[in-house]
């Protein structure tokens, strides 16, 4: 099962092979036998990439878990959580992911040397049985799943521009105002969405004439920092410039509701015991953020 797993994971035999130090023909070897004794083909192969078939899938699903809880008796019947093992994969927000996950994640992994970890940090939403994760931070209001969900915080949606620029040109004090404006927009590919403002009944939607449209969040700060316009983004993006007086928030009063911020997981409490304890771990440290509250 756990050969299964690392090829499944890794979409090959020879990458699976190196993660667990073994010949890739032992590799084959071991998922033929699998399929053999299960009596289904777990696997699609090609000479380029190995996917899961429909019952690869599910059987991928109950491997993780039965495997999970194998390892739960281990550590119980060593007597303490703290010798975890395995390996963790977590994907979050590009900049969410390196500016607060990636430390814990550090800290966690100096705690527990016996635990190896990847990450992926995307600005997409990833499935975490596709991806083979075991944890996703997620900004967003969560649709009904069988993943468990803590909420750790929330973040606001906020325009913001340099105090220079704003002392040359006004800030303006409704959204209709943002068309007298020079505005960054991001977008990952086509045309930039438009603006929202307030909530329920009262929403405003608004499509300023963008004088810049970028693909990645920090060159829009950078460009609002450089004096070139209105930047719309996640308020923990620019916790350090508000600090520092570098940017200032604009139309507050008619701000969209939060957005919240949760730790996903599949499986609860069924869970591989590092999954658990980094679950735990991570969600204290988020909590204690100031700019996530």
């Amino acid at each position: 099962m756990r050969v299964f797993v690392a090829v499944a994971e890794e979409e090959g035999f020879a990458p699976a092979a190196r993660r667990l130090a073994m010949s890739p023909p032992a590799v084959t070897r071991a998922v033929s036998a699998l399929e053999e004794r299960i009596g289904t083909r777990l696997l699609h192969r090609t000479t380029r990439i190995v996917r899961l078939t429909e019952a690869g899938a599910r059987f991928l699903a109950d491997c993780k878990r039965i495997l999970g809880e194998i390892e739960e008796a281990e550590v119980s019947a060593a007597g303490s959580h703290a010798d975890l093992r395995g390996q963790l994969a977590v994907t979050a927000p590009v900049m969410f992911g390196r500016m607060f996950v990636a430390p814990v994640l550090f800290d966690f992994l100096s705690r527990h040397p016996r635990v190896s970890a990847r990450t992926l940090l995307v600005d997409r939403v990833v499935d975490l049985l596709d991806e083979g994760l075991d944890v996703a931070v997620r900004i967003a209001h969560l649709p009904d799943s069988s993943l468990s969900a803590v909420r750790v915080g929330a973040v606001r949606r906020v325009v913001c521009a340099s105090p220079g620029y704003l002392a040359a040109r006004g800030a303006p004090r409704t959204p209709a105002d943002l068309a007298r404006f020079d505005t960054i927009a991001f977008s990952l590919a086509g045309s930039p969405v438009e603006w929202s403002f307030g909530s329920g009944t009262t929403v405003e939607r608004v499509d300023p004439p963008w004088q810049l449209v970028v693909n990645t969040v920090d060159v829009g700060i950078a460009a609002a920092l450089a004096g070139r316009g209105l930047v719309r983004v996640l308020s923990y993006q620019i916790g350090a410039e508000l600090r520092e007086g570098q940017l200032e928030i604009v139309l507050s009063d008619v701000e969209p509701p939060p957005v919240p911020i949760h730790v996903v997981y599949p499986e609860g409490r069924r869970a591989a015991a590092r999954v658990r304890a980094f679950v735990d771990f991570l969600v204290e440290r988020l909590r204690s953020e100031p700019w996530l509250g």
